[in-house]
């Protein structure tokens, strides 16, 4: 089992999770760390790495064997990929959308015609997919999009733009959120698959981020794009429904990468201070030293124990709106910190961008801001409580 920096033995995962995070490592060591700085010069990682985490199994852990899937319920393996990807820096590959936040929609709501189509390639990482929620001018606020899918015969014509939007260059599938009924509130939103090449179906360009530079992030936009009603996922009027059920994992996710980014910087600077000198000895050898690198491994260890009992809590399938925004909103500030912290500790080396303390610095800004912001979360846990 791997331990927390306290020592104390994580008992989420069996043997079965442990042997994934081994193979999952060894994958990463040799076709992903040695090109992922070239990645983060490209903005974007190479196409040929999503299938081949086709061929390794990382791809559909919760798909059905059938169509070429993991066939496991157990979001445990997510989890592990997940923090994995946390560990090696890999922040350019968009899988842990792929797997933990698209994949549910098309298991939940696809028919098996969809399912048929979309499932096989998805799992071989020859379909890359997204999610397109956000607007220029709607973010946290979902009745605010305009982005509308007007019925015409037997098809969907849709108009409008998203923003901010994970494998957005990549993607061949996207799952776009529009209004089919324009004046409904949430009963008028509806989920609609845009595919790869449908005429007015136009990518923007790759966004220019301040961190997570080899993920592509992009501006979409659809001008008349012509739909077959046979890409409707799930039933018309039902997508906020669909997305509100959807988000408590996504958010478990974010908190799971926010605890597990903490726990590779504290790691990385206790040995960083151990090697570095200052007046004659190392500076970890400073009471103050010591001192700051022990609360922030305590802080690591509590969180890690809070959300490691939420994935606990969402494997059974109990896990509840509030009890996700909290580990969101607690992890991923606490990750701010605790980075932040680890930063001042390497010192100026610590504002170099070769060096990986600083590159997570970055990385870490966005964690508060997407799948809800802070403010967004206590909102939820205030309403929770009858507030």
């Amino acid at each position: 089992m791997r331990r927390t920096l306290t020592h104390v033995n994580r008992t989420v995962f069996e043997a079965e999770h442990e042997a994934l995070r081994q193979s999952t490592r060894d994958f990463f060591a040799e076709r992903v760390v040695p090109f992922h700085g070239q990645w983060e010069k490209n903005g974007i990682v190479d196409r040929e790495v999503w299938t081949e985490a086709g061929k390794q199994g990382l791809l559909g852990f919760q798909v059905p064997e059938e169509y070429g899937g993991g066939g496991t319920d157990d979001f445990r393996f997510n989890a592990v990929l997940d923090e994995e990807i946390t560990f090696a820096g890999a922040t350019g590959l968009g899988w842990g959308l792929h797997n933990d936040i698209v994949a549910p929609y098309l298991l939940a709501y696809g028919t098996d015609e969809q399912k048929q189509r979309w499932l096989p390639p998805f799992c071989t990482g020859e379909l890359i997919t997204a999610i397109a929620m956000t607007e220029p001018g709607a973010g946290s606020d979902l009745q605010g999009i305009r982005t509308t899918a007007v019925k015409d015969g037997s098809d969907y014509i849709v108009n409008g733009s998203k923003t901010f939007i994970t494998n957005g260059i990549h993607s061949d599938l996207v799952i776009v959120v529009a209004k089919t009924d324009p004046d409904a509130k949430h009963q008028g939103i509806s989920l609609i698959v845009l595919e790869r090449g449908m005429p007015g179906f136009e990518r923007g360009r790759n966004l220019d981020k301040i961190g997570l530079k080899a993920q592509d992030t992009a501006e979409l936009s659809f001008t008349d794009v012509r739909v077959p009603k046979e890409n409707l996922l799930g039933e018309e009027g039902k997508g906020f429904i669909y997305l509100m059920h959807n988000l408590p994992q996504e958010r478990l996710c974010i908190a799971l990468v926010g605890v597990a980014a903490a726990d590779w910087a504290v790691r990385t600077t206790t040995d960083y201070v151990k090697e570095r000198k200052a007046f004659g000895k190392s500076i970890g050898s400073f009471q103050n030293t010591r001192f700051t690198l022990a609360e922030a491994a305590t802080e690591v260890a509590v969180a890690q124990a809070f959300v490691d009992k939420c994935l606990e809590t969402h494997v059974r399938g109990e896990l509840s709106v509030a009890d996700a925004a909290m580990a969101k909103w607690w992890a991923t500030e606490m990750q701010k910190r605790v980075i932040d912290t680890c930063l001042q500790l390497h010192g100026g080396y610590g504002y170099m961008s070769e060096y990986p303390i600083a590159r997570a610095y970055l990385d870490t800004r966005v964690q508060t801001i997407y799948g809800g912001t802070t403010e967004i979360m206590k909102e939820i846990i205030g309403r929770t409580m009858g507030l």
